[in-house]
């Protein structure tokens, strides 16, 4: 036990350690990043591993370097995922993953209607070309309105726009299995609702991107 207990100790070093030897130096801040946390997730269950067959400190080692590579693919991948995403519509790239936003200026549904209009559903087959090309994404479509009417509607009337976008995303490609529509309302405004131009930022429909890591290719 004791010895397990210093192997686990050690742990803090053996991860940095490991990621120092297997970043290349061109490597991006958030590449980085996602290989250290690999690493560390990687060093745990190697040093785990090692225990039981007797070799702990090999374990961490060769589990932090696995964790570093798949932590590395991630944040490659999710960079490369973002530069395509962003030539179709505003994309920011989070710690955490991907964020699209749709403006009420990119996707156009009737008033009081959930229905895409024609001239936005290009820009939904645009962003599923993308996205079917990455099948370890989790896609979660939010839907948001202002504050004009009812609280009630308006969280209904998000619901039924987010799943009209997945609708039109599966129906092009995008693995049912990836992807779900949740809607806020007007309770996470991004701007006055006081005024035309504040209420237009307001109502919008944003997908969220994050990774599961199971399903990532081995590159």
């Amino acid at each position: 036990m004791k010895r397990w207990n210093r192997e686990l100790g050690r742990l803090a070093l053996v991860g940095p350690l490991a990621l120092v030897l297997l970043l290349p130096a061109s490597c991006g801040p958030r590449t980085a990043r996602g290989a250290g946390i690999g690493a560390a997730v990687g060093a745990v269950t190697g040093a785990v591993i090692g225990h039981q067959s007797g070799h702990g400190g090999e374990g961490a080692v060769i589990g932090a370097a696995a964790g570093a590579t798949l932590g590395g693919v991630i944040g490659a991948r999710m960079d490369k995922q973002a530069e395509e995403l962003a030539a179709v519509a505003e994309t920011k790239r989070t710690e955490q993953g991907v964020i699209v936003t749709l403006s009420s200026n990119k996707i156009h549904f009737d008033v009081n209607s959930s229905t895409v209009k024609p001239d936005s559903r290009q820009t939904l087959v645009d962003l599923a070309n993308v996205l079917k090309n990455y099948a370890e994404d989790i896609i979660v479509v939010a839907g948001h309105t202002d504050a004009d009417g009812a609280a009630d509607y308006n969280l209904k009337l998000s619901e039924m726009r987010a799943q009209a976008v997945v609708d039109v995303l599966i129906a092009n490609g995008v693995p049912i299995a990836s992807v779900q529509a949740h809607g806020f309302g007007e309770t996470q405004a991004i701007a006055s609702n006081e005024t035309t131009d504040g209420k237009a930022l307001n109502r919008r429909v944003e997908l969220s991107i994050t990774v599961d890591e199971s399903k990532v290719p081995k590159e």
